[in-house]
Formats: structure tokens, C-alpha cells, sequence
């Protein structure tokens, strides 16, 4: 067995009695007490009186500092353990615990000229870190004088090694970790979205290869909608090194509750509270929170979620943003995991399609639709392209982009017009089944694909396709979609990628109704599931199916003559 092993099975007895999560560890005891000692002595420039952290940390934290520093052998120059992943509520001390850890970093440090990260969300909280940093500093005469400051450039300067301490803001400065000794990224969940984000992961990753006395150290609270992409995959691996599942030189302190105790709402018990929250009653305020929770239930599911995400790391689902669409909550509700397209096709009576894409940066999206022999319910399928021109204009998707592509449900094509191509071979599929009725498409921007239809017989003419309003006048599939949710006779494959598309899903009101659109980030696409409500749009018409296009000697003849063309 490995002694350096992470693995803290009993994580939940642990956090449910108040007990520390980190596990026993072999540390190196004179690099752990120093660590300890010189952490405890600095000072919070912040609070009244100044307070050390020995009196004004919680002791839940002191276990994570001397396993930082005491998983180094001085010996070897090797540190044990390199990577840390934190996650804690809000108002937890995350970030003046973390500053001072950097600080404490470049004292322990014997790299000479050592360079030390650390990665905020925005300018403003980078600002806040640095002020925090420097300050604890200066409260110190003899930190003071060995110290260099330069805050026009948020620099801090250890002189007697070089080392030195670089506090950057992930949403306005070039990030990279090249060269990093030691790197702490405040709130990884915003900086996944960073465009390079995956990027910056490999090079900080890589540095740890080259300088083993480094580590990695990632503060988070929960992400304020469903994880995707990076911070994703950051959370299940330290999940994973947790329960045992992967052994990795990697240190995962989770404060979240088990699941079983905060599903249906079981995390508003206050009993729980403290268990997540381990500064309560220095920095976390219990009546606050009963605040806090009052005022969410009266404002709807959207902002307990978002309460309960921030506050007690209960990871959110999809579709609770407060200006979110209301189908979105309840699209879980229509999951059912055998619906292929095939199945799609075999259990319908009647098809509709729908189609939408916008620019270059958006995804082509399709969407199949069947109304159910028998029972009458409405069967969905979706799935999307996107260009070489869209995947490199939005880097900052390509982790949740990937993500889809594995499951199978988005293709990245090699050239235009590959996707409309693809696109035509699905809308043929559902054509030669007997089976479809109508394709309804977003009428701006797809001439192409309306002449690539053509060939196949499905044109304006013989009204197997149609331009579907868009706008106010989708409201009504709109809300069709959400009734059938509701009662149950809408049902989808269950899949990630529709999921992430209906939580994206904004509602935008407008004079004479409402409308939905996507956030104007750019960062969450909507495309398959507008596809979805145009398909919804024509089976709303009670469409009949048209028979096989073999049986209608006119479209067979107009498929003929273009292929003979071709």
C-alpha cells in the first residue's frame, strides 16, 4: 500500500463528526512544524486588532497547511504530494487562508529564483489578494524588511532567495505556468471558463515534471451552474483520489455532504450546516445563512440552487439560473436513455425535423421528433456540428465540447460543407422511413442547406419544408415543450449536450410575450435546442406522415433529375 495514499474512504463519518480530511499521512515533521509555525504567525491585515491566524484560522485548516509543507523532503528536494484540490463554501477564509500559504511558500522555499502563482478570478479579487498579501507583510517588521513590493504590477519579491510571488487576474491578464514553482488558483470553476483554461492546466502540470519541490494548489467553491468541461474533470479526479478509485500525488479536501443528505432539499437543515462550513462562527454566520435561505425560498428554485451551491457546495443542476428557462428544471423529467435515432424512427407513427445554426461560432443543430405509435408521446433526438471555424473561435468550449463528441452527440467536421451534408443524410433517413411530415428550419442563414435539401426532394414547393418563425412566435412550442415535460409525454435521449444547451437557455421577455435566447457570453450554445422547437412548431400542426417518397412518383422524380444533374 502505498504510504503516501490520499485516499480518505471514510470521508463521510469524517465530515459528519467535525474531523479533519485529511488523511494520515508519513509528513516530514520539521518541514510540517515550520510550515505550521510560520503560517500561524502571520497576521490578517483585515480584521480589528490584526489577528494572527493562530487565533483567528480555524483549526480544520492547519492539517492542509502541514500537509502541504511537510509532504517536502528536504533531503531529496522532492515534494510527496503536488497537488491540492480545495473545496469549501463561501466565506470560509479560502482566500486569506490562501495568501497567506504563497507567503509562506516563498519563505520555505529553496529554489533560488523561484517564481510562485497565484491566479484570482477577476482584476478586482486579484487586487483584494495582493492587498491581503502585502499586508500581511507589512504587519511584520522583520517580513518587512525582506520583502520587495511592487503593487503597480501586484509583485512580491522574497529578497534573500528571489523567489518571488505574481498575483494575475484570470479575466484580464495572459496567464501561463510555464515556469511556475508553486501555483494557487482561487475559484477554478471561473477560471475554467478561461479560453485556454486546459491549456494553462498542461503547462502548470508540466512545470511540476521538471521542478518536483512544486505543487498546485486549486480553491473552489462549486460552480454557480451544472460543472462542464475542466473544472469538471478537476472535480471528479479529486473525487475519485478521494473514494479510493485513483492514486495520484494529489491531496482532495471536499466539503460537501453526502449525497443522500442533501438531495430533496436536505441540505437546509441547519444541522448540517457547520459540517460544511468549518469557519462557522468566525467568518460564516449561521443566522446570515437562515437569512439568506429565507429570502431564496421566497424567490423561487433559481437562487436556492445558487444559495445552496455557493454556501454548501451542493452541485447545482441544470436550468436553475434566475432568468433561466422555466423547461430546463424539468427536462430531467423526460430522460429516456434508449432513445437513438433509430429508436426514434421505429416507434413513431410521424416525424418532424427541425433545424437551427447561426455564425461560424455557433453549432448547427438537428433535431428529430416523433409522435409515439399508441401512446401519442413525442420522442426526441438531437444532435449537432461544429465547424473548424467554430471550434477555433471558441476555445474557451473545448473541454465541454469534448465531452459531447465522446458521448457521440456533436461532430467536429473537417471542412464545410460537411456539416449540411451530414445533415441532409439525417433528414434522408427520416424521409425514406415513410414517416416524415415536415422539416422546419430557422429561415436566416441556411441557404445552403435549403439547396442541399432540394436534391433530396425535401423543398418549399411540395411543403416538406418550411421556414418557422422565430422569436415571440416560438413561444407557443416553447411552452408546449414545458406542459409536456410536466406531464410526462415528451421524452429525450437523456443526453449531456441537450442538457447543457436547455440550461443555457435564457427567457428574455419582451412587449407582447417572451422569447429565449442565449447568454450573451457566447460561452453556452442553444442551437439543438431551438432545432427542438422548431420540430415542436410543425408536430403541434398534427401533421400526418407522407409515406415513403418511393410511393410518390413526383418527388421521385425530382430526386432523379437532380442526382442526373449532379
Amino acid at each position: 500500500m502505498n504510504p503516501w495514499s490520499t485516499a480518505c474512504k471514510d470521508w463521510e463519518d469524517r465530515i459528519l463528526a467535525g474531523e479533519p480530511l485529511v488523511p494520515e499521512l508519513p509528513l516530514f515533521a520539521s518541514e510540517a512544524a515550520r510550515g505550521l509555525r510560520y503560517f500561524k504567525q502571520l497576521r490578517i491585515p483585515d480584521l480589528f486588532g490584526t489577528p494572527t491566524l493562530a487565533e483567528a484560522c480555524g483549526e480544520w485548516f492547519f492539517p492542509v497547511v502541514s500537509a502541504l509543507f511537510g509532504s517536502y523532503d528536504p533531503a531529496l528536494n522532492v515534494r510527496m504530494i503536488q497537488e491540492y484540490f480545495l473545496l469549501i463554501p463561501k466565506k470560509n477564509a479560502k482566500s486569506s487562508n490562501g495568501g497567506a500559504i504563497m507567503v509562506v511558500a516563498l519563505l520555505m522555499n529553496k529554489r533560488p529564483s523561484a517564481e510562485f502563482l497565484l491566479i484570482a478570478p477577476t482584476k478586482e479579487i486579484a487586487d483584494i489578494a495582493f492587498k491581503q498579501a502585502s499586508g500581511t507583510v507589512m504587519l511584520d517588521p522583520v517580513l518587512k524588511a525582506k520583502f520587495h513590493i511592487q503593487r503597480h504590477i501586484r509583485l512580491i519579491t522574497y529578497r534573500p532567495t528571489g523567489a518571488t510571488l505574481q498575483i494575475k487576474a484570470a479575466d484580464t491578464d495572459v496567464i501561463t505556468g510555464s515556469k511556475a514553482t508553486g501555483t494557487m488558483i482561487d475559484e477554478t470553476h471561473v477560471f475554467a471558463k478561461k479560453a485556454n483554461a486546459a491549456d494553462v492546466f498542461v503547462e502548470l502540470r508540466g512545470a511540476l515534471t521538471a521542478r518536483p519541490d512544486g505543487f498546485l494548489f486549486q480553491t473552489t467553491t462549486q460552480s454557480k451552474a451544472p460543472p462542464v468541461g475542466v473544472f469538471k474533470s478537476e472535480l471528479n479526479m479529486a473525487r475519485r483520489v478521494r473514494d479510493g478509485e485513483m492514486d495520484l500525488p494529489l491531496l482532495p479536501i471536499l466539503y460537501e455532504l453526502p449525497l443522500r443528505l442533501t438531495k430533496d432539499g436536505g441540505w437546509k437543515n441547519r444541522k448540517l450546516w457547520g459540517f460544511v462550513n468549518p469557519n462557522m462562527g468566525r467568518s460564516v454566520n449561521e443566522d446570515f445563512l437562515a437569512r439568506e435561505l429565507l429570502k431564496a425560498e421566497e424567490e423561487g428554485p433559481a437562487q436556492l440552487a445558487l444559495l445552496a451551491s455557493q454556501h454548501f457546495n451542493v452541485e447545482i443542476g441544470q436550468g436553475l439560473r434566475s432568468d433561466g428557462w422555466a423547461g430546463a428544471a424539468l427536462w430531467p423529467r423526460g430522460a429516456d436513455k434508449g432513445l437513438t435515432l433509430a429508436e426514434v424512427i421505429r416507434r413513431s407513427e410521424v416525424l418532424t425535423v427541425g433545424l437551427d445554426g447561426g455564425g461560424l461560432d455557433d453549432l448547427l443543430g438537428i433535431f428529430v421528433l416523433g409522435r409515439e405509435k399508441g401512446t401519442g408521446n413525442w420522442l426526441g433526438w438531437a444532435h449537432a456540428f461544429i465547424s473548424p471555424e467554430g471550434w477555433a473561435r471558441r476555445k474557451a468550449n473545448h473541454s465541454t465540447y469534448q465531452d459531447f463528441i465522446k458521448d457521440g452527440d456533436l461532430t467536429l467536421v473537417e471542412r464545410l460543407p460537411d456539416d449540411v451534408a451530414a445533415v441532409v443524410d439525417i433528414v434522408r433517413e427520416c424521409r425514406d422511413s415513410g414517416k416524415l411530415a415536415k422539416v422546419g428550419a430557422d429561415p436566416a442563414g441556411l441557404g445552403s442547406i435549403v439547396d442541399a435539401l432540394a436534391d433530396i426532394g425535401v423543398t418549399q414547393e411540395n411543403e416538406l419544408l418550411v421556414g418557422v418563425r422565430q422569436g415571440v412566435a416560438l413561444m407557443g412550442a416553447i411552452k408546449t415543450v414545458e406542459r409536456k415535460l410536466a406531464d410526462g409525454s415528451f421524452k429525450h435521449g437523456g443526453r449531456r449536450m441537450m442538457a447543457w444547451c436547455a440550461g443555457n437557455a435564457i427567457v428574455q421577455a419582451t412587449g407582447t410575450g417572451m422569447r429565449i435566447a442565449r447568454d450573451a457570453s457566447g460561452y453556452g450554445k442553444v442551437d439543438p435546442l431551438m432545432a427542438g422547437f422548431d420540430a415542436v412548431a410543425e408536430m403541434s400542426l398534427n401533421p400526418a406522415s407522407r409515406g415513403s417518397i418511393f410511393d410518390r412518383d413526383e418527388l421521385w422524380k425530382s430526386e432523379n433529375v437532380a442526382v442526373q444533374a449532379r
